[in-house]
């Protein structure tokens, strides 16, 4: 039985190189490849396109249309360079129509200055939490772009009304007469850059005066009814930024103190919906569904959150 097992494999392994001679040489890509490269979401997308062949990348560094919108995300948003966003730019000779840029927080104003100048035909400009760039900054970069038709800055610091002016001068004439479309906070924070640099442009800037406070920030509607109506009514006691109204994670809704829940993520909760998540089995706090992923599975089947699971190891530990 292992003589014959012996020289089964012997002829097994003799068959091997004739397989592989057999075999085809790789080809080219599919012609259908080509055809997407510039509907690709993200410069991360194009980028790991381009180390798939050599035929590929020669294809992206002679397409310009590949790069008209550059959106640049986590993770490449922790190492971008200025260096580096002006070579990737150049790669449109100078048509780059959206730059999105999230949380980029090594660009400053003479490193965004210097890629507008050579891309004046940009008509998204999306820069929030570049913490590097100042409102000055931003200013001047508005009015190097001629065709700009949305723009967005949350996140930047010492925004003033003054250089909210600026911004809205350069880009519409008579902005405070037109009714600006609610923005809603769980639809906000549950929406990704590249869903946010697709959608139909409905307002000039992101950011608007806080009815409450008087700062420049976001400015977040209620989507409860009861507030809707008072909203028309052009009351608008819950609208006002996030530091101002606390809102709902799940559903946006403002939320009063009597109402918060307690959730083990620590995000605001209210008890309509604190009540439809999964809730841990041994301290009955849920996470929200940003965070369901640091709920686990335990031994017996049950949920548990970090937290409790944590403390179990720890008394596991000194039993």
């Amino acid at each position: 039985m292992e003589v014959s097992d012996a020289v089964e494999n012997q002829q097994h392994q003799s068959a091997l190189p004739q397989r592989i001679q057999e075999a085809e040489p790789a080809g080219p890509p599919h012609e259908a490849l080509y055809l997407v490269l510039t509907y690709l979401p993200s410069l991360f997308e194009i980028l790991s396109m381009s180390e798939v062949c050599r035929s590929l990348r020669d294809a992206l560094n002679t397409d310009e249309l590949a790069w008209w919108n550059i959106i640049i995300e986590s993770p490449l948003n922790l190492i971008l360079s200025e260096d580096f966003l002006t070579r990737i730019t150049s790669k449109a000779k100078g048509g780059v129509r959206t730059l999105a840029l999230l949380n980029c927080g090594k660009i400053t104003d003479d490193g965004l200055q210097q890629v507008l100048v050579k891309n004046s035909l940009i008509t998204k400009l999306y820069i929030p939490w570049c913490t590097g760039l100042t409102p000055d900054g931003v200013v001047k970069a508005v009015k190097t772009l001629t065709c700009l038709k949305s723009l967005s800055i949350n996140g930047i610091y010492n925004v003033k009304k003054e250089h909210l002016e600026m911004l809205h001068s350069c880009l519409c004439p008579n902005p405070f007469q037109q009714e600006l479309p609610p923005i809603l906070y769980h639809e906000f924070r549950n929406e990704n850059l590249q869903a946010f640099s697709n959608r139909k442009i409905d307002r000039a800037i992101d950011v608007e005066v806080c009815p409450k406070c008087d700062d420049v920030r976001m400015v977040f509607d209620c989507p409860r009814e009861t507030c809707r109506r008072t909203r028309e009514r052009s009351v608008g006691q819950c609208r006002g930024c996030q530091i101002c109204i606390s809102r709902c994670e799940e559903c946006g809704r403002c939320v009063q103190s009597d109402e918060l829940e307690d959730a083990v993520c620590a995000d605001v909760l209210c008890s309509d919906c604190w009540l439809q998540l999964p809730k841990c089995s041994f301290c009955n706090r849920p996470y929200c569904k940003s965070h369901t992923n640091l709920m686990r599975n335990s031994s017996s089947s049950q949920i548990i959150c970090d937290d409790c699971d944590n403390a179990c190891e720890i008394r596991t530990c000194y039993d």
